[in-house]
């Protein structure tokens, strides 16, 4: 799996204030989405899906008040989106996009590092993760099979990584544990270690793997 917070409206915690910023640690790449002219018009919208869902839930997030977040009319995102499941499948496409570029890490890292480090996301990409299970876990018709099925993959893709790599299946699993804690504790909002000592605990973890690599 993985690379903002009313659930990340790019920064607000569930019921928070929104204040706590996400630890940063060693590795902790933050690039922003949009390039140096700004976001493109469908990124615009799969942020205006993310933060309408963040502040008013999935039934909010209609067609018509997307567009307006977006600053657009209703045919110009249909022009993007020709439907709200389209919507839907960009966004936990943006999960992929995420796992991608922090699986691009294994190779420098190794799995178990590169796994830990990028389970301190940023605001952006915890933004996003909350949104697709907002959206997944909701019961909603238009959340596609293929938008279920991506968000599945993202996690499952992290676990495969880690059990090649640790020779000790049950080290395997507190490992993933750890990550996945750490990484639900960022998306919605919950208290996390100061960046030193989350350090110490992937530091830690590294080593124990490495005793028993393959």
């Amino acid at each position: 799996m993985r690379s903002d917070r009313q659930a990340p409206t790019s920064g607000a915690a569930p019921g928070g204030s929104g204040d706590q910023p996400v630890p940063a640690v060693a590795g902790d790449a933050r690039s922003p989405r949009a390039s140096a002219r700004g976001p493109s018009a469908r990124d615009r919208i799969v942020d205006a899906l993310r933060d309408q869902i963040a502040q008013g839930g999935v039934a909010s997030a209609t067609l018509d008040a997307v567009a307006a977040r977006a600053g657009m009319s209703k045919g110009g995102l249909l022009y993007h989106f020709p439907s709200k499941s389209a919507l839907f499948d960009a966004l936990t496409e943006r999960l992929r996009a995420d796992t991608a570029a922090n699986l691009a890490r294994v190779e420098s890292l190794g799995a178990v590092r590169a796994f830990l480090q990028t389970s301190c996301p940023s605001a952006d990409e915890a933004g996003n993760y909350w949104a697709a299970f907002a959206a997944v876990h909701s019961g909603s018709t238009e959340v596609s099979p293929s938008a279920r099925a991506t968000v599945a993959e993202v996690f499952e893709v992290w676990s495969s990584h880690l059990r090649a790599a640790v020779a000790d299946p049950v080290l395997a699993d507190i490992i993933r544990l750890v990550g996945d804690g750490l990484y639900l504790s960022a998306v919605t909002g919950l208290p996390l270690p100061d960046g030193t000592r989350i350090q110490h605990v992937i530091d830690h973890l590294v080593q124990a793997a490495s005793n028993g690599a393959r």
